[in-house]
């Protein structure tokens, strides 16, 4: 398996943690029987370490499907190099560092690190072209 699956696979993984952890913050701050009911009508909003957990939760659904495209783009149409295996390796180590960056509330230091993700997967965006 490419280090460009590799990092796809615990991407998978990684978004999985993501979903859990802002759930779990999620439901300590609404309440179980929220989590467990039908959740009609607008939810409170989200304070604090659960807010931003959403929002980090969010912020890597909204990149994900991109580099899962483009990892499985370079892997159909064999474009792999030491360049795209690089480029994988910095979207998910910096989309790891993302997560407790954002919970914690670091402003700068968070976009530092978002911006190095996107810098991955556009070295993966500019091997396909």
């Amino acid at each position: 398996m490419s280090i460009e699956l590799r990092m796809l696979a615990w991407s998978i993984v990684l978004g999985l943690v993501h979903i859990l952890i802002a759930a779990t913050f999620s439901t300590r701050q609404r309440g179980l029987m929220w989590n467990a009911g039908p959740r009609d009508g607008a939810p409170a909003p989200l304070l604090g370490m659960a807010g931003r957990l959403d929002r980090a939760s969010n912020n890597f659904l909204e990149t994900f499907v991109f580099f899962a495209a483009a990892v499985l783009m370079l892997t159909f149409l064999q474009k792999g190099s030491e360049h795209t295996a690089l480029g994988a390796q910095l979207y998910f180590w910096a989309r790891v560092a993302y997560l407790p960056t954002y919970a914690v509330g670091v402003p700068f230091l968070r976009t530092a690190i978002w911006t190095a993700s996107l810098v991955g997967l556009l070295m993966l965006v500019t091997a396909l072209f």
